[in-house]
């Protein structure tokens, strides 16, 4: 409460009273969340997961790791098991001062855009001066796109084996990088689209316009001339009012090409019948802009239509491939997986699954009860179904593999209420099952074709563990020989090398220090790579927070959570709860690998609150078929019950969580849960915070919707085709809030439509009822530069309602 000092003041002969205002005392809540503002984080903790770069020769990688003693750089040779240091950064510091002119010490190496190059032994990398680039003769000043003098730059090459540094003192200006080049395998030529249309270049033109892309001596060869807009190459997701799609500007095409270079293939929707969405950015400058884009909502008649082109660069000609079989369906190209190696070589091709005269693509109905699994021979007219899968509910899907030249394939499927792999031959025979049981294969990460061993992680397989944690297994092609590679109860996150010799195991849990392992693929340890820096986070009073299991509402399936306590938890106080929450069902909104402190879990608790994630029937796909499609059909309502029933039995078991001040929060998914449990359970659910929620999935986008709700297939006696969907909204239950409500968007969401909100404030207006709205200007589905400021925001509301104070200043605590 503010306080009031009174001052008398006699002046000639009157008595009067001036009201003084004093500055609110701070909550001691808000003071302890101040000390992990995300600017403080930033200082506290630095890398947690070893991201290796495998060098283009041997089995040597390096990676780049920070902690609180600055930036390291390792090479690790796993034939003799060492990790060592890049270079010794106190000698880089001081040659690089000599010759930049700018002063560097070891911990505050400015070095970027480092990569290792194809003899294994050289690296490049750059390193930036705080001077200005000096001019050139013949510029008088040299500014970048924004106006501002550019940073000169010099470029080195470094030794490893002799740890010499070279300044490259002739090397000029990196080309700048441009996205638009689809290039081919034998790196001779570049597809692109242009004003609508699909064009090539050679290689040398292409090097030609990296560095200026206007070069009058490009020579482009037009490959079609009927792109239209919204039928045609190139186009982006969305156009302003003030753009235009046919001003010669090169843009990027996704497709894949043939091994052999000659040939390319791509998709191409027709989207001339889908119906047009628009947000308005109010910020723009001089005015206004109107924000256009196609996007076709649930059960809408006006679909995009999918195209299969075929062009062949021997004579610059294009084939329509004939690919009919489902009303809407959808098409998916795919991909040869690419290789470690290649993660740091500039202008990758992407190579289509096949050889040189087949590839293989995916064709989804449209109510994704079936899924086929085609291939398409060149010179044919039409692609051919291999492997048909079929269920009563949507289905899942991983990338096909290829092993024996294309002879077998494998496929993932949940056919039989699990995940797991099954071998085919190419005419699509099943050869047999590879896997089997009642866990889940996530994804196939090696396939050994020499060895006929498949590396491969998978979760749910140990009784007595999370059934979230992720492995490492392999299995022999014909299903035996599955092992288990990775150790420990820890979620596990791998890498594992083009031969398939060696992996990288970062493992942790929510409440263990991240670690990372190297292993060979026997599963037996080389060594220990790294451990993650966490002491200035401990000393800032970090605790880790709590896993914990409950009962679903069935009181039989087994629900996985995890709860956040301020880190001055005091276990005689009681503390309100608040629920964070994601319905999915693509992914739950719990996570169990450890995740740095987040706005609206770790964080929110250190306002005075207890925070839990849990997860729910019909939520994580990573478990059974029939976990995962629990909502099917009953998208609103299907998570509620579990999430009361499971605050409940953690009040029972815990007495410092207070049953009668209950907070549910989530964005997107999340946002529509969260006022959905508001108004189903108006008596438990007290408070919410619901952001960017899709809150009337009629007008969010058809593929989520579809896919997750359901929607009908109707053919009409006459052989016309419709989809029939209907949902539960939150507009239909607005009128039975009781609680305190805040509702927050992005004005140019073009995810979740601001509509979704809008029409719930609509029906709680119209119902009578009190609540809260901000709007944030500028912000996308996510809260971008705002999420600071969403974050107090979010604690000054559960505050105010679930404790019955908050801090009144105008201003925001300091980031």
């Amino acid at each position: 409460m503010k306080k009031m000092l009174l001052f008398t003041l006699l002046v000639g002969g009157l008595c009067t009273t001036t009201p003084v205002v004093q500055a609110q005392e701070r909550l001691p809540e808000y003071l302890q969340a101040e000390k992990f503002t995300q600017e403080k984080l930033n200082t506290m903790l630095f890398s947690t997961v070893v991201d290796p770069h495998w060098f283009q020769k041997g089995n040597n990688f390096w990676f780049q790791y920070k902690t609180s003693e600055g930036t390291f750089w390792y090479v690790v040779d796993p034939s003799v098991r060492s990790k060592k240091q890049l270079f010794d950064r106190d000698e880089m510091a001081s040659q690089l001062t000599e010759i930049v002119k700018d002063p560097f010490e070891a911990r505050h190496l400015p070095i970027r855009n480092l990569k290792a190059q194809e003899d294994g032994r050289t690296f490049t990398f750059e390193v930036v001066s705080s001077q200005d680039a000096k001019p050139k003769k013949e510029d008088k000043e040299k500014k970048d796109k924004k106006g501002k003098t550019e940073k000169e730059v010099f470029y080195f090459s470094y030794d490893y084996p002799t740890r010499k540094l070279t300044h490259l003192k002739d090397k000029e200006k990196e080309p700048k990088k441009i996205r638009w080049g689809s290039i081919s395998p034998d790196g001779k030529t570049v597809v692109y689209a242009k004003d609508l249309n699909l064009y090539r270049m050679s290689r040398e033109d292409y090097e030609k316009a990296k560095k200026n892309e206007k070069d009058s001596t490009i020579v482009e060869i037009q490959l079609t001339k009927d792109g239209v807009e919204d039928f045609g190459y190139g186009i982006p997701y969305s156009t302003l009012n003030t753009d235009t799609l046919c001003n010669g500007k090169r843009r990027r095409v996704y497709g894949v090409w043939s091994p052999d270079s000659r040939h390319f293939a791509m998709t191409v929707s027709d989207d001339r019948a889908v119906k047009e969405l628009w947000v308005i950015n109010s910020m723009a400058q001089p005015r206004p802009t109107l924000e256009t884009y196609k996007y076709q909502m649930p059960g809408e008649k006006e679909a995009p239509i999918e195209h299969l082109y075929l062009f062949d660069m021997s004579d610059n000609s294009r084939k329509e491939i004939k690919v009919d079989a489902y009303k809407d369906q959808t098409l998916g190209l795919s991909y040869s997986p690419w290789l470690q190696k290649q993660r740091d070589m500039e202008d990758q091709p992407s190579i289509w699954l096949g050889d040189n005269n087949r590839f293989y693509l995916s064709r989804k109905s449209r109510d994704l009860h079936r899924i086929d699994i085609c291939s398409y021979t060149v010179g044919q007219d039409s692609i051919v179904p291999v492997i048909k899968e079929r269920m009563n509910t949507y289905q899942e899907t991983r990338p096909l593999h290829l092993l024996s030249n294309g002879k077998e394939l494998i496929q993932w499927s949940e056919r039989d209420g699990w995940a797991h792999l099954y071998l085919y031959d190419d005419k699509g025979n099943l050869k047999n099952r590879i896997t089997k049981g009642p866990w889940h294969v996530e994804e196939i990460l090696k396939v050994d074709n020499k060895a006929r061993v498949i590396y491969f992680t998978a979760n749910g397989m140990n009784p007595n563990e999370n059934p979230y944690y992720e492995h490492l297994y392999r299995v022999n092609l014909d299903g035996s020989g599955l092992k288990q590679l990775s150790k420990g109860d820890y979620f596990h996150r791998v890498e594992v090398d083009d031969e398939a010799r060696f992996v990288v195991d970062n493992f942790s849990r929510v409440n263990t220090v991240p670690c990372a392992d190297l292993l060979d693929t026997n599963g037996n340890k080389v060594m220990t790579i790294q451990e993650s820096d966490f002491s200035q986070l401990f000393a800032a009073g970090y605790k880790f927070p709590e896993p914990f299991k409950v009962k679903a509402a069935d009181g039989v399936t087994d629900l996985y959570g995890v709860m956040y306590k301020p880190f001055n938890f005091d276990s005689t106080k009681v503390y309100p709860i608040v629920d964070y929450v994601y319905p999915g069902p693509q992914v739950e909104g719990t996570v169990y690998p450890f995740t740095r402190m987040t706005p609206r879990t770790d964080r929110l608790a250190q306002a005075g609150f207890i925070v839990i994630s849990v997860g729910q029937r019909g939520g994580h796909p990573s478990r059974s078929k029939w976990y995962h499609n629990y909502g099917y059909g009953n998208m609103r309502d299907y998570p509620l019950a579990d999430h009361k029933y499971a605050i409940e039995q953690l009040a029972m078991r815990y007495n410092y969580i207070d049953i009668d001040k209950v907070g549910i929060h989530g964005h997107s998914g999340g946002g529509f849960m969260s006022t959905a449990a508001m108004c189903q359970y108006p008596d438990f659910f007290k408070v919410a915070v619901s952001c960017a929620g899709n809150h009337d999935n009629n007008i969010y986008n058809r593929w989520w919707s579809e896919t997750h709700h359901g929607v009908k297939e109707v053919v009409s006696e006459k052989g016309d085709t419709t989809f029939v969907y209907k949902i539960a909204t939150n507009p239909q239950i607005a009128k039975q809030l009781k609680g305190n409500l805040l509702l927050i968007h992005g004005d140019i969401d073009n995810n979740v439509h601001p509509g979704n909100t809008l029409r719930v404030v609509d029906a709680l207006i119209r119902a009578g009822k009190r609540f809260d709205m901000l709007i944030l200007p500028q912000q996308r589905h996510g809260f971008g530069d705002m999420n600071e400021y969403f974050y107090w925001r979010l604690v000054d509301y559960f505050s105010e309602h679930l404790k019955g104070k908050s801090e009144k200043s105008v201003d925001i605590p300091k980031r």
